[in-house]
């Protein structure tokens, strides 16, 4: 309690000083600055704080280390803050599914509820460690580098595990969710400020991301990669936008006029702050050689609409202060661009409450207890179970029937803690992996574990021998995959297969699958757990092995959750937010950015498991599926309901998909989602479910990368996936409708 109330003085001594009399910058006497004075409005409040900074002073706010004010009173802060799938880099903290198995759960109010536990987490850690001063260290703040919402648009890139997936309905629709969670609902303090992330077509190849040039079409930047931003802009009303790296037509992204002016500013109404992923800003003059000098690279982003510099490494944050303050004096870059970023910078810092009495903060009242609690450890359970995808279940293998009197858990992943906790990832204080949870959950059984091999490489020295430990086994439980160690951002990894954190295969890593090779030839019933951020092609895997779960990167609780799937506790129910191909052959090249046969949206292909799939322990039924309204008029709304009964055994639930196919219009995909809801029946148990479609939901994008509402019949598939499957895989069940648009119309921006 003592710390507690400690911690608290140190925030009200920061806004003490509203109650005071003070000597204002001018020389008057008896007048409290406008700028702590909590009663006034922030955009008042902010020009008054901006009007006594010296030009040194307002240079030192600009990169994400912000140097400390002392005569004016404001605290140095350090605005890089991670919080992908929970707070990262700060010690112990809830670690829920990797952001790619969060998708997997295609479910909105799972995503805010987790991100709404983030932010209490943060703002637990963040009143744990401010300092006497108010100042805050890396890490502990309030500005949260999250969510990335960058389109999963081939799974080579080593970062998709950050993202959504690959489809532009579903990564806005967990934008939205996640960004309002971590944000609050408070009308007038932010109880963490998220930021979405990487703008804009930023997805690989890794080794070439600080100069490659993107030239996406105009269809492709409108249907593909914009929505999810704009989504976050203006439906969650996001406080920050972070740039890229990449440059988007000839211009990088940071110091990019069309991205942050037209796109961010003026068709979409963007009021936050831009941030620049660390080291971009560098990137315009000697990665792009956009600008011929670091100071011009200062100036170009800044006039573009870039706010604050994320310098990396460490020792650039001064070279960058000292370049910007050389752009000013060189009149390269105006004052008014340096004060339009301040005023956008202390407004953020204004609205999570730092300057501001404690009391006035509905947010301080949250405790450092309220980290790491059994509650969110039970919510990341939840969330582990939700994400994993049965992807094979032959003659119903899963549930495991019976007892086992020995089973072998056998794999590199089996007792990883890379493998559970994925990147950009706090640390568990009681971590459970695969080994760990068939332990657990098993305990009646004997369990044997050989690592059996590397990731890459041979097993380590003295590992038992995989082979033995099968042969011993009633039961093989296979944990093979990736780790982010040798997926994920910007990596010096290199092994075969493996370039600078993506992939150049899709197969497991080949002394894997060797392995598995030789342990199914042994013909002991065999259950293969893949965990990785990216799609797998696991085509003699699917054809000789009766039972394939796809787990991600599940978390602090993952090796409870996939246990309990085994067991048959209770049913998987997550579905692919990526396409799952045979192999690289189907795909375009890495760095082509066109989304021509890419995705299950525009792939003509057939893939080994497509985008929305995702078996059951029981059985759904669709039927009576109608629409309101059998013709409507561009500006109409359309309501879609289907009854989905379980018609199994066995209690469960089932992800309802909804896909729009428009024959005939130039520019539209193969289907597009438009709608999903995951629903709980019982046994015999029916629900009827419901969407509502109206405006962009009803639109497509022409060729020239216009939104437009276009006339004609418009065929519906409501069902557990995509309406259409490979040979020899089960086809979701659904049930099809239609309804025709009467007249059309052109969207605005």
């Amino acid at each position: 309690m003592k710390t507690r109330m400690a911690v608290l003085g140190c925030i009200f001594c920061l806004a003490a000083s509203a109650t005071m009399w003070a000597r204002t910058k001018s020389g008057r006497q008896g007048k409290v600055p406008a700028y702590k004075n909590a009663s006034l409005p922030i955009p008042e409040r902010v020009n008054d704080l901006i009007s006594r900074m010296t030009m040194e002073e307002k240079i030192s706010q600009l990169t994400h280390v912000a140097g400390g004010i002392p005569r004016l009173g404001v605290p140095a802060y350090n605005w890089w803050n991670e919080g992908l799938h929970g707070v990262g880099r700060a010690g112990y903290a809830t670690v829920f599914p990797q952001a790619i198995g969060l998708s997997a759960t295609f479910d909105e109010p799972l995503m805010h509820h987790i991100a709404s536990i983030i932010s209490t987490e943060f703002r637990a850690k963040y009143y744990a460690n401010l300092h006497a001063d108010g100042s805050s260290d890396w890490y502990y703040g309030l500005t949260v580098w999250s969510p990335n919402i960058n389109i999963f648009r081939d799974p080579r890139w080593g970062r998709g595990q950050e993202t959504y997936g690959e489809d532009p309905y579903l990564t806005s629709r967990m934008a939205v969710a996640f960004i309002t969670g971590m944000q609050g609902d408070n009308a007038k303090y932010l109880k963490v400020l998220a930021t979405a992330k990487h703008f804009d077509a930023y997805s690989g190849p890794e080794p070439a991301r600080h100069s490659i040039d993107v030239k996406p079409s105009r269809h492709d930047l409108e249907d593909t990669y914009l929505p999810a931003f704009r989504a976050s802009v203006r439906e969650a009303k996001v406080g920050s936008i972070m740039c890229s790296y990449n440059a988007v037509d000839g211009a990088p992204s940071c110091a990019n006029s069309m991205l942050l002016g037209q796109y961010l500013r003026k068709d979409w109404g963007f009021k936050g702050y831009v941030v620049s992923d660390c080291g971009a800003v560098q990137d315009v003059w000697d990665g792009h050689h956009y600008a011929k000098s670091m100071e011009q690279a200062e100036a170009d982003s800044f006039k573009a609409g870039t706010d604050l510099v994320c310098a990396w490494p460490e020792e650039q944050i001064t070279f960058n202060r000292d370049t910007l303050l050389k752009a000013v004096k060189q009149g390269l870059l105006p004052q008014k661009d340096v004060d339009n970023a301040l005023r956008l910078l202390f407004t953020a810092r204004m609205k999570l409450g730092m300057f501001d009495p404690p009391p006035m903060v509905p947010y301080s009242s949250i405790k450092p207890s309220e980290n790491d609690t059994e509650a969110h450890r039970l919510l990341a359970l939840k969330a582990a179970q939700e994400s994993l995808v049965l992807l094979k279940d032959e003659n119903h293998f899963l549930p495991l029937k019976g007892t086992y009197k020995t089973i072998a858990v056998i794999g590199p992943d089996a007792d990883s803690l890379d493998a559970i906790e994925g990147n950009y990832n706090g640390t568990p204080s009681k971590p459970v992996t695969v080994l760990a949870g068939i332990r657990q959950r098993f305990a009646h059984s004997k369990v044997v574990y050989s690592e059996g091999i590397g990731l890459v490489e041979a097993a380590a020295a003295g590992t038992p021998d995989p082979i033995a430990t099968a042969r011993k086994a009633d039961l093989v439980v296979l944990v093979m995959g990736l780790s982010p160690r040798i997926e994920g951002e910007e990596m010096k990894f290199q092994a075969e297969g493996f370039l600078g954190g993506d992939r150049t295969k899709l197969s497991l890593p080949a002394p894997q699958e060797e392995l598995v090779k030789k342990i199914a030839a042994l013909g002991k019933p065999t259950v293969l757990v893949l965990m990785n951020g990216g799609a797998l092609a696991v085509n003699w895997e699917n054809e000789h092995l009766p039972a394939i779960l796809e787990a991600w990167y599940p978390g602090e609780e993952g090796g409870t959750a996939v246990a309990e799937a085994l067991a048959g506790d209770f049913s998987p129910a997550g579905r692919l937010p990526v396409t799952f191909y045979t192999g690289v052959a189907q795909l375009p090249p890495f760095d082509d950015y066109s989304m021509a046969n890419r995705t299950y949206r525009y792939f003509e292909g057939e893939p080994l498991f497509p985008f929305g799939y995702g078996l059951s322990y029981t059985t759904f039924a669709y039927s009576h599926a109608s629409v309101s309204e059998p013709t409507i008029a561009a500006d109409g709304t359309e309501k879609i309901s289907v009854d989905v009964s379980n018609t199994g055994a066995m209690e469960g639930d089932e992800v309802v998909e909804l896909y729009l196919t428009r024959p005939g219009v130039p520019g539209a995909p193969i289907r597009a989602l438009e709608g999903f809801q995951r629903i709980h029946l019982k046994p015999g148990q029916q629900q009827s479910v419901s969407f509502t479609l109206r405006n962009r939901q009803l639109s497509t994008v022409d060729p020239g990368g216009t939104r437009r509402i276009i006339p004609g019949k418009v065929e519906v598939w409501i069902g557990g996936g995509q309406p259409v499957s490979r040979p020899g895989l089960p086809k979701a069940a659904g049930a099809a409708t239609e309804f025709t648009i009467t007249s059309g119309a052109t969207l605005p921006d």
